[in-house]
């Protein structure tokens, strides 16, 4: 059994969860990173190798029960215990709340809620008996605001927002801490596969052009995953921890920005005809510049 400090990172083979078992590994802990295909998973043992580091491989869809399961009975079968649970692995989805179908909010909750219910229910038993751990959740600023036409993944990570600050509080008295992650913009996988407008109506053509002009402010400054792999690493080994960590560009301007605002001025943002207009105000509500 290991005396390191056993951590497993969900959704490692790619941008913050590849970050994060990267540098976590590289900084005394023992990680288990999950991945769907271990056939899949070249470029985290590349990188690995190029770090000088060993990241130990888990394959499980973390849409799945039974695959979470056996999953986590490997890791436990392995290891011995886990003392750290990061919940990174997610998707994206766009769509204004008319269009976005069923299936596809379904299919985001299913993955960015459920998969983190699942990773959390395999590890919590242990870590109550054992009275110590830490569960990472990571969220997205998008949990703290409104994001235009991105339904269903503000739909997922407001509820998982609202299960984390749950959660903390009733396994407090176990030993057991939860951190929440809300990166705002970050180099990741997920930024680049989540750009579809799907536009049904044609009656949204402005809030999907507004919601891609964040994203191509976002690429021109999106944030390195290490950044926020440094907070995660912070969050589990700090003496003073919080409950929530704003991080990467547009992170902490937009979880500050939406908390001092009024309903109100919120709602009175989408009645803004012009784009300069509208960019000038998020800018001057969030302090970030989104005009490209």
């Amino acid at each position: 059994m290991s005396q390191h400090p056993v951590t497993v990172v969900t959704g490692a083979n790619s941008g913050i969860g590849r970050a994060t078992a990267l540098y976590l590994a590289a900084h005394g802990h023992t990680v288990y990173g999950t991945v769907r295909s271990i056939g899949r998973a070249d470029k985290l043992l590349d990188a690995a190798e190029a770090n000088e580091v060993a990241i130990e491989l888990v394959e499980l869809d973390i849409a799945d029960d039974a695959s979470v399961e056996a999953g986590f009975r490997d890791v436990f079968d392995r290891a011995g215990r886990v003392d750290h649970l990061v919940n990174n692995a997610g998707v994206g989805g766009n769509g204004v709340v008319e269009e976005m179908t069923s299936e596809r909010l379904l299919e985001v909750v299913n993955i960015d809620v459920m998969g983190a219910v699942r990773c959390v229910r395999a590890v919590l038993p242990q870590m109550r008996e054992r009275g110590s751990g830490t569960i990472v959740n990571i969220t997205s600023v998008v949990g703290r605001i409104g994001a235009i036409a991105q339904g269903p993944y503000v739909a997922a990570k407001w509820a998982m927002e609202g299960l984390s600050e749950q959660l903390a509080i009733e396994v407090a008295p176990f030993g057991v801490r939860v951190a929440i992650i809300e990166p705002g913009v970050t180099k990741s996988s997920i930024f680049g596969k989540n750009t579809d407008a799907p536009d049904r109506s044609g009656a949204y053509q402005e809030q999907y052009a507004r919601m891609l002009q964040m994203y191509a402010a976002g690429y021109h400054h999106a944030s390195d995953a290490v950044e926020v792999a440094e907070v995660i690493r912070h969050a589990i080994e700090t003496d003073d921890p919080k409950l929530r960590y704003p991080v990467s560009w547009g992170g902490v301007g937009i979880v500050r920005g939406r908390a001092a605002m009024s309903d109100e001025e919120w709602v009175a943002m989408g009645h803004i005809a012009d784009r300069d207009e509208y960019i000038a105000e998020f800018g001057r509500h969030f302090g970030i510049d989104i005009s490209t």
